[in-house]
């Protein structure tokens, strides 16, 4: 791969991430933190939904984070033909 190409993979990469981690931020720190009182007057499975984003929420949404970068990763390996 020539260095116009590694750039471009590269930055892409990079958007990707802060992409991602800003969704993360967003829901462990604004919706467990930040948003609490207003989350916890919502009510799901029997638990304060500000309470479950702080205990639970933001560890699913980090699980699913990681299963959508990998399939980012992959298209864009596919797209800079890096893929095996």
């Amino acid at each position: 791969m020539n260095t116009d190409n590694r750039k471009k993979y590269w930055r892409e990469n990079l958007k990707y991430l802060a992409i991602l981690l800003s969704i993360w931020f967003l829901v462990s720190y604004g919706f467990g933190i930040l948003l609490v009182d207003e989350l916890n007057t919502v009510r799901m499975g029997g638990f304060k939904l500000g309470f479950w984003f702080a205990q639970q929420g933001s560890i699913y949404i980090f699980v699913i984070l990681i299963f959508v970068y990998v399939r980012l990763m992959n298209k864009l390996d596919k797209k800079y033909k890096l893929d095996e």
